[in-house]
């Protein structure tokens, strides 16, 4: 294959695109990102079965939730330096591999230590699926689609979502809760073969064209990039402003995730079926949310405007849509109730679609997955104790989730503001592509 030294010097603005092989791989990072997610929301949609068979608190749920977040942390922050160091082909296998045999070791789950144990397995595994997924679309896509690219892989995450609770219904009527959870571990295996065959770095891969490598390569510095040590990435201002951005913001996707069938379960009286129709109308608006992210900001660059700039405008307009989630207390219909989820999931996704391609605008290549591990180890250390506070609260205000979504409206606009001031300088060294 011939090297990336043909674009060298390139405008990416000026190369036309030729090829469309570079959307295989975004269809595979979006396959990765929808299977973790259904073994994800399980655990979330069966809150009420569980909580009924196993007898679990509020606070027993929310420990088992913390658990997950914590062990999520670190499998962020590691999985992130390790993928730097061993690719994206190797470590994203490990990762898929690591989930799928930790989802199915649910199904062999009766207590609440038992339960933290395979969270915890699940949450370090899963921590790599977003390191590896950025860094491949650092790698195989050109500055102004890697929003866009991203948005697609990460509406995988809203697909996940969509399909658990349409089918979860009848696999736990036909073969019970613990075999949900061996089928669902059972679909990362499938995955891996297809990965195997498919993936590899861009430079090595046979079915890509000449003209398509140019593409991707547009602008870049062809010299081999240097080893990037770890705590060399804490000087640029684009990893602070991720790392901001992830705390502020992932710990309420999460509720999102854990909590929105429990509260749409205690505050109308919805079971497992009933939720299908509401939990599916808040993920596909919240698929439209991860994709329009990507677009506009994607649309604003090819118009001229600088990347950071760009994506930083859009999340200021992504952050906008979960306002209206803090009013939800004083809604009594089901239906309003879920449009207002609806939105604010929908701004999360646009608002994420961009927050992670900050991260791969604003570092060096070979440091991309690093500082995706950083931010998502904040965010889970946040995360666990968010998801502590969350089980107590609700078991001291007998199920009153009106602070919760205050709390969930307000975090976006604030990150916005937060990372806006930490970048408003930027370094000659974010203020490039890497």
């Amino acid at each position: 294959m011939t090297t990336d030294t043909r674009a060298a010097g390139a405008d990416y603005r000026a190369v036309k695109p030729v090829g469309r092989y570079r959307w295989v791989i975004c269809a595979l990072l979006f396959a990765s990102t929808t299977i973790c997610y259904i073994d994800r929301q399980i655990f979330g949609l069966l809150k009420p079965t569980l909580d009924a068979e196993l007898g679990w608190s509020e606070t027993d749920y929310g420990d088992i939730v913390a658990a997950f977040s914590l062990m999520y942390a670190f499998g962020y922050l590691l999985g992130g330096r390790l993928i730097d160091r061993i690719g994206v082909r190797k470590g994203l296998s490990l990762a898929v591999f690591g989930w799928s045999l930790a989802a199915a070791a649910h199904g062999f789950m009766s207590t609440v230590l038992g339960f933290k144990i395979a969270r915890g397995v699940l949450g370090i595994t899963e921590g790599g699926n977003f390191p590896a997924s950025i860094k491949a679309v650092r790698e195989w896509f050109p500055p102004q689609e890697r929003a866009f690219a991203t948005g697609i892989f990460n509406a995988g995450s809203n697909i996940g979502a969509i399909v658990t609770p349409i089918s979860l219904p009848f696999l736990v009527a036909a073969f019970g809760w613990r075999a949900a959870f061996l089928i669902a571990g059972s679909l990362g295996i499938i995955w891996l073969l297809l990965w195997w065959r498919f993936y590899d770095q861009p430079e090595r891969q046979s079915r890509l064209s000449a003209e398509e490598l140019a593409y991707i390569k547009a602008g870049e510095d062809p010299a081999p990039q240097p080893h990037v040590p770890w705590l060399s990435l804490l000087r640029y201002r684009g990893t602070w402003a991720y790392v901001v951005g992830m705390l502020m913001t992932s710990p309420v996707w999460w509720f999102y995730l854990n909590w929105v069938p429990g509260f749409l379960h205690d505050r109308f009286g919805i079971d497992m079926m009933g939720a299908i129709a509401p939990l599916v109308v808040i993920y596909l608006v919240a698929d439209v949310g991860s994709i329009a992210g990507g677009w506009i900001s994607s649309r604003m660059i090819g118009g001229g405007l600088s990347p950071v700039p760009a994506r930083l405008l859009t999340m200021f307009l992504m952050a906008l849509c979960p306002l209206p989630v803090a009013f939800i207390a004083g809604v009594s219909d089901l239906w309003p109730a879920v449009l207002m989820i609806a939105l604010a999931a929908a701004g999360h996704q646009g608002m994420s679609a961009n927050l992670y391609t900050l991260a791969s605008d604003t570092v060096p290549s070979r440091g991309v997955s690093s500082v995706i591990g950083m931010g998502g180890f904040a965010a889970g250390i946040v995360g666990m104790f968010v998801a502590m506070a969350v089980g107590r609260i609700l078991d001291a205000t007998g199920g009153n989730y009106t602070l919760l979504f205050i709390g969930a409206a307000i975090a976006y606009p604030l990150a916005v503001l937060v990372m806006a001031l930490i970048v408003r300088k930027p370094a000659a060294r974010t203020s490039t592509v890497a």
